[in-house]
């Protein structure tokens, strides 16, 4: 059967006979493949540097970010969601994640479930979405009907759409404001895309989130000043930024911190009365 998509999402690998070949050597063909997946980005940062100027624009005024996905990419979706509250500090609901399937599609497969194109916009309708949100959807063929049905709809309610696919000219690249298409090729083991596709999408939701937490102000400097305090490491690596930005010592530094909970509030504290 021909592909008009032509989906290399689906392409046969380069790699031949994998079931006659030593650890070793899988590992190292898996590895020569990854290599390649920067590379493939590098073309598609400025399409991704489009979508987060759009992102920061609306999220400075009050909206929210969304991912939506199947399988793999609804999975990535909802990590780097759940990320950014420890990370940056914001309300959970600030960046939402949704899968196909619902929480219970996390972790084992819900058969059929991106199969269904009207339930996406439900799951969007559930969140009260509204013109100000951006939704970004995530898949690597381009093709998933839970993805394209809330998709479709966004579009007629003009709220702003984005996408981080892995083939060019994909029905979902196509409907969005701001496509990124990150073309990473044949996968390793034929049309298994949680691998180069997987990693190719986790590498742009990280410079999609930082990017705007960075712009919205989450970060002072490098140092991740918003972040919350929720284990013994990230507490002190906490006192440690508030060492070095005030001069304080570590006993002063940590009474400070467990006043505040927050390392930007016990500099500012800090600076304004010292």
């Amino acid at each position: 059967m021909t592909d008009p998509l032509q989906r290399t999402t689906e392409s046969e690998s380069h790699h031949h006979h994998l079931d006659q070949k030593s650890i070793g050597e899988l590992l190292h063909g898996i590895n020569q493949e990854d290599q390649s997946v920067p590379a493939a980005i590098t073309p598609c940062i400025p399409a991704i540097e489009r979508l987060v100027h759009a992102i920061v624009e609306r999220m400075s005024a009050g909206g929210r970010l969304f991912y939506m996905g199947a399988g793999t990419s609804g999975r990535l979706g909802i990590v780097d969601a759940s990320e950014c509250p420890p990370t940056f500090g914001v309300p959970f609901d600030m960046v939402v994640g949704l899968i196909a399937g619902g929480d219970q599609a996390i972790r084992k497969a819900v058969e059929f479930a991106e199969d269904n194109l009207e339930q996406g916009w439900k799951d969007l309708e559930a969140y009260q979405i509204n013109a100000m949100d951006t939704v970004i959807g995530i898949a690597a063929s381009g093709t998933t009907p839970y993805v394209i049905g809330a998709l479709t709809k966004c579009r007629e309610a003009k709220i702003t759409t984005g996408c981080i696919v892995c083939n060019q000219g994909s029905p979902i690249a196509q409907l969005v404001d701001f496509p990124v298409e990150v073309v990473v090729g044949p996968e390793f083991v034929t049309g298994s895309t949680r691998m180069k596709s997987g990693t190719a999408q986790k590498l742009v939701l990280n410079m999609i989130s930082t990017a705007t937490m960075i712009r919205l102000g989450r970060v002072k400097g490098n140092r991740m000043v918003d972040m919350q305090l929720t284990n013994d490491k990230l507490v002190d690596r906490g006192i440690r930024m508030v060492m070095e930005q005030t001069g304080l010592a570590e006993a002063e530094a940590n009474a400070l911190l467990k006043q505040f909970g927050n390392v930007r509030k016990a500099v500012e504290y800090h600076l304004l009365n010292s």
